[in-house]
C-alpha cells in the first residue's frame, strides 16, 4: 500500500485539555471511542463540546477485522456506576452533544440494552440540555432489545452498516450481518419514527464506487436519514490492510448522491468518522424539512 496522502495527515491531539480529560475518564473508569479507536479527530470534537463515550466496558465479545477495540468475554460483568459516571463526565465537560456507544455484549441476556437505556436516562436527568445520540450494536436485531433503547428516547439512534454487502463477511464478525443491520434501522423507522436514524460506511477496503451507492440506497430504504462516509485506516498490522486511499472527489460525489436520495444530511470525507461533527449533522438534519426524506 502506498504512503498516506497529504489529505490524511493530521496532527495528533495534545495539550492540557486533552490530558485532563483523559485523566478524568480514567478516574471514573470510563472509555471513549475517540481513544479506543484511535480517532484522529478527537481533539477537534472535544474542543467543540462533543464526545463519544463507550459504555458496557471496553471488552467486546465480537471480533471485527477493522476494529481496534479489545475483544474477549466479559462474563456478564457490568459497572453499576457507569451511567452516573457518564452523566458526571458529560456535566464536567459541558457537553452540548454526547454520543453514547458500546462494545457488543453477547454475553448478557439482553446484550446490554437495559444498561444502554439506563445510561440515557441518567445522562438526561443530570444534563437536561445535552442532546443524546446513541450508536448501538445490532442486538441481533431483537425487537425486545431495540424497544428498550427506543423507550429511553435518545435524540438520534445510530447503527453502522460499516461496509458494502459483498465485503461484510470479510470485514465484520460472523455474528453481524448486512441485512441484520438494515433490520435494526428499519425497526426504528417503523416503531420509533420520532427518533432520527443514522449510519456509517467505511471505504478503502476494496469496494467499488457503485457498491457504495447501492449500500446508500439500501440504507435509505431502511429509513436511515443521516449518513457518514469515511476512509478506513488500519489501526495495527493485525487488522485488515487498506486496499486504497479514496480521493476527496469520490467522497464529494457520494455526498451529492446521498442528498439526491433524500438523506437529511451526509458527511463524507477521508477523515470523517461515524460520530464526526455529530452535533452539526443533527442540527443540519433539524433544518431540513422531513418531507424531503420520508421515513420509508
Amino acid at each position: 500500500m502506498e504512503r498516506k496522502p497529504e489529505w490524511l495527515k493530521v496532527r495528533l491531539p495534545t495539550g492540557p485539555v486533552v490530558r485532563h480529560l483523559g485523566e478524568r475518564l480514567r478516574a471514573l473508569r470510563l472509555h471513549t471511542v475517540c481513544e479506543e479507536a484511535r480517532c484522529p479527530n478527537r481533539g477537534e470534537c472535544w474542543g467543540e463540546g462533543t464526545a463519544t463515550i463507550m459504555i458496557l466496558g471496553k471488552i467486546c465479545t465480537r471480533h471485527c477485522r477493522f476494529c481496534a477495540v479489545q475483544t474477549g468475554n466479559p462474563r456478564g460483568w457490568l459497572d453499576p456506576f457507569e451511567p452516573l459516571h457518564t452523566a458526571q463526565i458529560v456535566k464536567e465537560m459541558g457537553l452540548r452533544y454526547v454520543v453514547l456507544t458500546s462494545v457488543d455484549r453477547d454475553d448478557l441476556p439482553d446484550e446490554g440494552a437495559e444498561h444502554f437505556a439506563r445510561t440515557i436516562r441518567v445522562v438526561r436527568y443530570h444534563n437536561p440540555h445535552t442532546m443524546i445520540e446513541v450508536l448501538i450494536p445490532d442486538f441481533h436485531a431483537r425487537p425486545e432489545c431495540l424497544h428498550i433503547v427506543a423507550q429511553a428516547h435518545p435524540d438520534v439512534v445510530a447503527h453502522n452498516i460499516e461496509t458494502v454487502r459483498r465485503l461484510t463477511p470479510l470485514v465484520r464478525d460472523r455474528r453481524a450481518g448486512y441485512d441484520q443491520s438494515l433490520r435494526v434501522l428499519a425497526y426504528f423507522r417503523d416503531h420509533a419514527p420520532d427518533l432520527y436514524r443514522k449510519s456509517s460506511i467505511m471505504v478503502g477496503l476494496g469496494e467499488t464506487f457503485d457498491e457504495v451507492i447501492e449500500t446508500m440506497k439500501d440504507l435509505r430504504d431502511a429509513g436511515c436519514q443521516i449518513l457518514t462516509i469515511g476512509q478506513y485506516l488500519r489501526p495495527t498490522s493485525r487488522h485488515l490492510p487498506v486496499v486504497r486511499y479514496v480521493p476527496p472527489e469520490a467522497f464529494e460525489a457520494w455526498r451529492q448522491a446521498g442528498m439526491e436520495m433524500g438523506f437529511l444530511h451526509v458527511f463524507a470525507g477521508p477523515l470523517v468518522r461515524s460520530s464526526y461533527r455529530a452535533a452539526e449533522a443533527f442540527l443540519q438534519a433539524l433544518k431540513t424539512p422531513q418531507t424531503a426524506a420520508p421515513s420509508t
